[in-house]
């Protein structure tokens, strides 16, 4: 059976990794960086994207308060994509196994 932590070997890497962050491939070391980037992507992206077609009906229709429904709108369905690919959740891994929780499998190593 293959060893799933020795995936830096098959893909030429020289030194391996732990795990990465929900949602990022195992062979990028900033697996916890670029989920949060795609998160605040999400979230920036929607505020602008619906605050732009809210401000354009409030020109349309001469209200005020759309394009703040607007990003409202936006944040919310930015943090929904983000959630739905995975990317909130800091109690799995890449292969969807549970977290490390207990204690670390080295002992009594760090206690004082």
């Amino acid at each position: 059976m293959r060893n799933p932590r020795k995936h830096g070997a098959a893909s030429g890497g020289s030194h391996e990794r732990g795990t990465s962050a929900p949602g990022v491939s195992g062979e990028n070391a900033d697996g916890g960086y670029n989920a949060g980037m795609a998160v605040f992507s999400y979230i920036i992206g929607g505020i602008i994207v619906w605050s732009l077609i809210g401000w354009g009906l409030d020109f349309v229709w001469g209200t005020r308060w759309i394009v703040l429904a607007g990003a409202l709108l936006g944040a919310i369905g930015g943090f929904y994509l983000s959630h739905m690919h995975g990317l909130t959740s800091s109690r799995k891994n890449a292969g969807e196994r549970p977290a490390a929780g207990g204690p670390s499998e080295d002992g009594d190593t760090n206690a004082k």
